[in-house]
């Protein structure tokens, strides 16, 4: 019997059959936990869903997807409705989900948190301690997996970039039981070595069992303790490990740790150019500028009548002449002796008539004394009484028979009163 072998095509489009007419695939009830998520730009959510034994591959559509109220990612354990078909041009079966809810975050997840938050509150993510990445780096040092895309994109970036710079691979393990060992021990070495200005740690895309390595305690503290600045490169530009948190700096990719380890070399080239160019007209209009100083100064009277440079000059030290011939101690001192003979003549002068003016006030002085001295008014017939050394001014100062003494200009005269009358002159 002739045997009838069939195409892939059609083996594909019976499995694909069965399935669609399976009653027990057409609403499929699934519990499992996100990995390789990615949302499409037009909507679509593709990811894997898996427990720790299996895994199947899974697509929501943007018609389904738009109606998911929360966002998924990585490690978010979660519950979805759908059907289960055949994708034909791969061969491979998936789900095709129409409904989705959370049911929590995943053990990898939570672990992730976990020393997220644990390494933050010792201050290892702290701006404090990061160093700047050099600027223009003599040597770099790629940590990743020698066979892998990410070393050859890493290599071939620097290379277009900033041909200047030397690359050192140190070939490190970054999936696997063993990679954080591996990490470390390749970051210690690079340190001990002490030939790199930069180090590129990193590896392309994966899940988040695949990426954790880098979410490991002891790399994050390997990192920390580097004294060579370090750019992590971890997975796309969606995925965030603990090394990208405690790294001097941050890249989306390995391909972008290549970009921000060097300058570009045409950039710098451009810089250059336009520098030189910036000079150039720099000095342009610093010539222009010292010939017109020049022609000034050739223009100057200086050169044109140096004679009125030497008459300034003679003026000058005509003047510095004179004022020396005033600072002469000599004509200093004649001067001197002529202001002091002026001197002595004005405070004669002065005292003179200050002498006249004391003697006329004196005369006036004595004149007016005179005038109001009682003795003189005494030897124009006039008196003074007085009883008891008192003076008496008035009739009632005395009584009949009182004793008084009466002084005239040239003595005294006791008398008795006998009568006195009031009133009349």
């Amino acid at each position: 019997m002739e045997k009838k072998y069939l195409t892939v095509t059609a083996l594909t489009k019976y499995i694909k059959y069965k399935f669609d007419n399976d009653t027990h695939l057409k609403n499929v009830l699934l519990k499992g936990e996100i990995s390789n998520f990615k949302h499409h730009s037009r909507g679509h959510y593709y990811f894997t869903l898996k427990d720790d034994k299996a895994q199947i591959s899974a697509i929501m559509f943007a018609s389904s997807a738009n109606k998911v109220i929360f966002t998924p990612t990585n490690g978010m354990s979660i519950l979805v409705e759908g059907y289960i078909s055949v994708f034909e041009s791969s061969g491979n079966y998936q789900i095709y989900v129409h409904k989705m809810s959370e049911d929590g975050l995943g053990n990898l997840y939570l672990a992730y948190e976990q020393l997220k938050k644990k390494l933050s509150s010792e201050g290892l993510f702290d701006d404090t301690h990061k160093i700047a990445i050099p600027k223009f780096p003599k040597t770099i040092a790629v940590l990743t997996s020698p066979t892998g895309a990410a070393v050859r994109d890493v290599i071939h970036i620097v290379n277009r970039r900033y041909p200047l710079a030397s690359i050192i691979v140190y070939p490190t393990l970054v999936q696997g039981p063993n990679a954080k060992d591996s990490i470390v021990k390749q970051l210690e070495l690079v340190n001990k070595q002490k030939l790199a200005d930069v180090i590129i740690l990193g590896r392309g895309g994966g899940s988040i069992e695949d990426l954790w390595p880098f979410n490991e305690e002891e790399v994050a503290y390997a990192i920390y303790n580097s004294l060579v600045p370090i750019i992590s490169s971890v997975g796309h530009e969606t995925d965030f490990t603990i090394s990208d948190f405690v790294a001097d700096l941050r890249a989306p990719t390995p391909s972008g740790g290549a970009e921000l380890s060097v300058p570009n070399q045409i950039e710098l080239l451009n810089y250059i150019e336009r520098m030189n160019n910036q000079n150039k007209v720099s000095l342009n209009q610093l010539l222009k500028y010292k010939i017109e100083s020049l022609t000034r100064i050739e223009s100057s009277y200086v050169f044109s009548d140096p004679l009125r440079v030497t008459e300034k000059k003679s003026r000058r030290l005509d003047h510095a002449s004179e004022l020396l011939e005033l600072l002469n101690p000599k004509n200093r001192l004649k001067q001197s002796k002529i202001d002091l003979s002026t001197t002595v003549k004005r405070l004669n002068d002065y005292y003179e008539r200050y002498l006249i003016k004391k003697q006329n006030s004196y005369v006036m002085s004595i004149n007016k004394l005179e005038l109001l001295n009682p003795l003189t008014i005494m030897k124009k017939g006039y008196s003074v009484l007085r009883k008891d050394g008192l003076l008496i001014k008035s009739v009632n100062d005395v009584k009949i028979n009182d004793n008084i003494d009466i002084l005239v200009s040239d003595g005294v005269l006791n008398a008795n009163i006998t009568n006195k009358r009031k009133g009349e002159k």
